[in-house]
């Protein structure tokens, strides 16, 4: 695949009760140059084939992380992929940086509403604020963040809703662009 292959880690511990995670991936997989990669049927165990990981990164010149917001982070396995595939020297270090000049960006679902994300909402802070250790993983791995997808209330969207959201974040992921970027 070309460098300009745009990777989707999509990250769902509870695909079949999810109603609008699956649907964003699968749209997603039917797009030309994107790469998606199921991380919980690849590694129902957690056991992270860490090369084939990494050679999947390199092909990238981005790279989604897709996941339904978990207690204020990801879901555990994506965090697991992180920790093994990010490595030094590979991802960061003086050997390193594998991924510079890559796109990281995160597509993501909230069950709350938007107006509980915030300093006077339920959940205090922002989704960008909640997202800021994955922002200097960007930063350390010098990767170009983008501002993340971000669906609230995801669990009560109508048939129609998730229809449309679909249909932005296909539009988002092509906006996305070749790393070409100035």
């Amino acid at each position: 695949m070309p460098e300009s292959v745009t990777l989707v880690l999509f990250a769902h511990p509870a695909v079949e009760r999810a109603r609008l995670g699956p649907m964003m991936a699968e749209a997603a997989a039917g797009m030309p140059d994107v790469e998606v990669r199921d991380l919980y049927e690849l590694y129902p165990d957690f056991t992270v084939d860490v090369a084939a990981e990494q050679r999947a990164l390199k092909r990238a010149g981005r790279v989604v992380m897709q996941f339904p917001f978990y207690w204020y982070s990801t879901p555990a396995l994506l965090k697991e992929w992180m920790d093994l595939v990010l490595t030094h020297n590979f991802a960061y270090g003086a050997k390193g940086y594998a991924l510079e000049g890559k796109i990281l960006a995160c597509a993501l679902s909230t069950g709350g509403a938007d107006h509980a994300y915030g300093e006077g909402g339920h959940n205090r802070y922002s989704v960008h604020d909640f997202l800021r250790p994955i922002e200097q993983t960007a930063r350390l791995c010098r990767m170009t963040w983008e501002r993340p997808f971000t669906v609230h209330g995801a669990a009560v969207l109508s048939e129609d809703e998730r229809a449309a959201t679909v249909e932005r974040y296909r539009r988002w992921l092509t906006r996305l662009g070749p790393e070409d970027r100035s």
